[in-house]
């Protein structure tokens, strides 16, 4: 593992307990690095309440990727309730955050870092995301930067010489795809927890994954005046 991007999730509760998650990303690809397994649980399986618009075929992949990377983490919150408070402290390669919130809002970028990373082919289109991570962004601040991605990917296809989508309906639709994913996931958790601390945090991620198509247009309306100097 050579130079990679290293994002640390530290919970710490009220009971002084402390939970510190190191996460390895290839700097090149992005791919989540994860310490090897020994026994997988039977909820990572691939054909286990597999994804409605999963490509992948269980010919090639015993495993669902993402159950497979997120089961170690899982298992740690499995007896957890999600509006427990706790101070989530995550440090990256450029700087520091923390805040303190339930543990469904603190572990859900930790989840979205692991679904996006994990090669699964859907959650993939986030993952450009992740290289500029930002926990805890607001529905604006992630409309902001999804739609910068957006159009940063017809930049690179516009340079690559294939079709360019200006418009948004691209991005709706990779959303659409994300919430079919969240969606059958969740079915997935409900068997990796006694408590709801894992699927609640996918739950408010999923609520995010949602309202972009839906507010986007009227938030770029809202942040074109501060744009003012580029459209005189």
């Amino acid at each position: 593992m050579e130079n990679p991007i290293v994002i640390v999730y530290s919970y710490k509760f009220k009971s002084g307990a402390t939970k510190i998650f190191n996460l390895h990303l290839d700097r090149g690809s992005l791919l989540y690095l994860p310490e090897k397994r020994v026994n997988p649980p039977l909820w990572s399986l691939l054909n286990h309440k597999k994804c409605a618009n999963c490509p992948l075929s269980e010919r090639t992949h015993i495993y669902c990727p993402v159950a497979l990377n997120f089961a170690d983490i899982a298992e740690q919150f499995k007896d957890i309730v999600s509006h427990e408070d706790v101070i989530v402290t995550v440090t990256t390669d450029e700087r520091m955050y923390a805040k303190e919130t339930t543990i469904q809002q603190g572990l859900s970028p930790l989840i979205g870092i692991i679904m996006t990373t994990s090669g699964c082919p859907v959650m993939e289109h986030l993952k450009p995301m992740v290289r500029f991570h930002l926990p805890f962004a607001s529905l604006d601040e992630t409309i902001f930067r999804m739609v910068s991605m957006h159009l940063l990917v017809q930049y690179y296809r516009n340079q690559d010489g294939q079709s360019t989508e200006w418009k948004l309906d691209g991005l709706t639709r990779v959303y659409a795809e994300v919430s079919i994913v969240n969606r059958d996931f969740a079915n997935r958790l409900r068997d990796a927890a006694k408590k709801d601390a894992n699927i609640n945090a996918l739950v408010n991620l999923d609520c995010f994954a949602a309202m972009v198509p839906l507010v986007a247009e009227d938030t770029l309306r809202e942040l074109r005046p501060y744009f003012a100097a580029y459209l005189k």
